[in-house]
C-alpha cells in the first residue's frame, strides 16, 4: 500500500511539473528594432529570427523598461515600471558595478525558484555586484556565468568573466584590444550547456547577451568582410547582429533538437530602442534603426522605447501572427508567475499584468496608462494613455503631446490644442512615480546651475 501511494505522489509532482513550461528570455543589449529582417531589414541577414517570427508571434508595440541598461533590466526583473522601480538610471560604483538591487528585491527568478523552478542568468547582470543584495545568486538566480558590470560588458574580449561569483581570467585578452578569447562564445556555449543538462526540473533561463552594444567587436565579420564601401564598424555591426541571430537559432535547434520546444516558452527582446542617430554611420546605410520612429537610446519617444520582440512556443503561441496591442517589460513577472501557477506575496505590489491570454492568441490587458522615467542628465517623463503619448523632457520644459493613432513618429505637437489631455498626462506624472531620494526630478536650469557654480 505504501508503494502505491508512494508511486501516486511522484505522479502527481511530476504532472505539476510538466504543466510547468520552461521560460527563456534573451535580452539582447541595443538590437534596434529595424535590426531584423523580419521588421524590414533588407541588408543584415537574420534568418533564424525571422523563422521565429514566423514560427511564432511578434510584436510591434513591445515596450522596454526604460531606454538604458540598469534599469530596463530591473524593470524586467521586477515587475516594476521606472516610476517605481529601485533602478532608475545607470549608476556605476566603482571599482566595479552597478547601482544594486535593493535587499528584499522581488525578481522574476526569485518567484519561479520559488515554484520549483531551476535559474540561471547568463551574459550580462549590472544590477549589483556579488557582495551587494543586487547579486543575481542573491535574487533568485540558481546559476550565473558573464558579465556582471555593464562597463566591464563593453569589451568582447575581457580579460575575466565569472562562473557564479568566481572570476575566470581568459588569457591573450588585454580587454582593450582584439584577443584570442571572444565572450560571446563561451557565453552562447554556457548558456547551451545549462539548458541541455536541466532534466529534473523545469527552468528559467535569462540569455543577457552583450550583442550587438558598443564597441562593435566580432571575432570573425563572415558575410560582410568583402562588403564594398563599408566602414569597419558598419561591418562589425552587421557581423555583430548576425551572430546574435546565430546564437538564438543554435538554442531554439537545441529545444527542438531535446523534444522539450512544445513546453518552452522563448522570448526575444532589445533592451532599449537603437544605440545610433538614423543619420549616423551605421544608422545610415541600414537605414531601419528606428522603423521610421522618432528618437533612440536615451530618449523617451516610440524610437527609444519600443523594441523587437518576438515570443516562441510550438503548439501554444500562434504561428505567424503579428501583434499591434502594447505590452512592457514590467508585464514579465506575472506572465512568468502565472505560466508557472504560483503568485508572488501578497504585500509585493506589481505594475505589470500577465500577458499569457496575449501570448495564446488573446487580447492585451486593458490598463489606465503606460509610464516610463529616466534619470540620465534631466529627468525625463513619459506616458502612454489610449492614443495618446505625453513626454516631458525636463521638469522645466512643457509637456509635449501627441496622437499616436495618427502620428506614430510623433512630428505633429498637439499640446496647444489639448489642454485636458495635458490636465490628465500631468496628473500621471504625478501619481505613477514613488519620489525617492537617489531619483529626483531634476530639471535642465539645475543642471546648469550645477555646472555654472564648478
Amino acid at each position: 500500500m505504501q508503494r502505491i501511494v508512494t508511486t501516486l505522489l511522484l505522479l502527481a509532482f511530476s504532472a505539476a511539473h510538466s504543466a510547468q513550461p520552461n521560460i527563456i528570455f534573451i535580452l539582447c543589449d541595443d538590437l534596434a528594432q529595424g535590426d531584423l529582417g523580419c521588421y524590414g531589414q533588407k541588408t543584415i541577414q537574420t534568418p533564424h529570427l525571422d523563422r521565429m517570427a514566423h514560427e511564432g508571434t511578434r510584436f510591434t508595440q513591445a515596450f522596454c523598461g526604460t531606454s538604458v541598461c540598469a534599469p530596463s533590466r530591473a524593470s524586467l526583473m521586477t515587475g516594476l515600471h521606472s516610476g517605481h522601480c529601485p533602478i532608475r538610471a545607470n549608476r556605476e560604483i566603482q571599482p566595479e558595478g552597478q547601482k544594486p538591487l535593493p535587499e528584499g528585491t522581488v525578481t522574476v527568478a526569485s518567484v519561479l525558484k520559488n515554484a520549483g523552478y531551476a535559474t540561471a542568468c547568463i551574459g550580462k547582470w549590472g544590477m549589483g555586484m556579488f557582495d551587494t543584495p543586487g547579486s543575481p545568486l542573491k535574487r533568485g538566480f540558481d546559476h550565473f556565468f558573464g558579465y556582471n558590470c555593464q562597463r566591464h560588458a563593453h569589451s568582447y574580449f575581457p580579460t575575466y568573466l565569472y562562473d557564479d561569483d568566481r572570476r575566470i581570467e581568459l588569457p591573450g585578452n588585454d580587454g582593450k584590444s582584439i584577443g584570442k578569447t571572444y565572450a560571446q562564445n563561451l557565453i552562447s556555449d554556457e548558456a547551451v550547456r545549462w539548458v541541455a543538462h536541466q532534466h529534473e526540473k523545469p527552468f528559467f533561463l535569462f540569455y543577457a547577451m552583450t550583442l550587438p552594444h558598443g564597441r562593435h567587436e566580432i571575432d570573425e565579420l563572415g558575410i560582410y568582410e568583402n562588403k564594398d564601401g563599408w566602414s569597419p564598424t558598419q561591418k562589425a555591426y552587421a557581423a555583430q547582429v548576425t551572430r546574435l541571430d546565430a546564437d538564438v537559432g543554435r538554442l531554439l535547434d537545441l529545444l527542438k533538437k531535446n523534444g522539450i520546444s512544445d513546453n518552452t516558452l522563448v522570448i526575444i527582446s532589445g533592451d532599449n530602442g537603437s544605440s545610433f542617430d538614423p543619420k549616423s554611420e551605421v544608422g545610415s546605410l541600414f537605414n531601419q534603426a528606428s522603423n521610421g520612429l522618432r528618437g533612440f537610446k536615451r530618449s523617451l519617444y516610440e524610437g527609444a522605447l519600443r523594441q523587437a520582440a518576438i515570443a516562441w512556443w510550438p503548439g501554444t503561441i500562434p504561428a505567424g501572427r503579428v501583434v499591434d496591442d502594447p505590452w512592457a517589460f514590467w508585464d514579465f513577472l506575472p506572465t512568468a508567475a502565472e505560466l508557472a501557477g504560483t503568485k508572488t506575496a501578497a504585500e509585493v505590489k506589481l505594475d505589470g499584468l500577465s500577458l499569457v491570454d496575449m501570448l495564446k492568441g488573446g487580447k492585451a490587458p486593458v490598463r489606465p496608462y503606460f509610464y516610463w522615467e529616466l534619470h540620465e542628465g534631466a529627468s525625463q517623463q513619459a506616458a502612454r494613455f489610449g492614443q495618446w503619448k505625453a513626454i516631458r523632457n525636463s521638469p522645466s520644459e512643457p509637456i509635449e503631446l501627441y496622437d499616436l493613432s495618427q502620428d506614430q513618429a510623433e512630428t505633429n505637437n498637439l499640446a496647444n490644442t489639448n489642454p485636458d489631455i495635458i490636465a490628465r498626462a500631468e496628473s500621471i506624472f504625478r501619481e505613477a512615480r514613488t519620489e525617492h531620494p537617489d531619483w529626483p526630478l531634476v530639471s535642465t536650469r539645475q543642471l546648469k546651475k550645477k555646472k555654472s557654480k564648478k
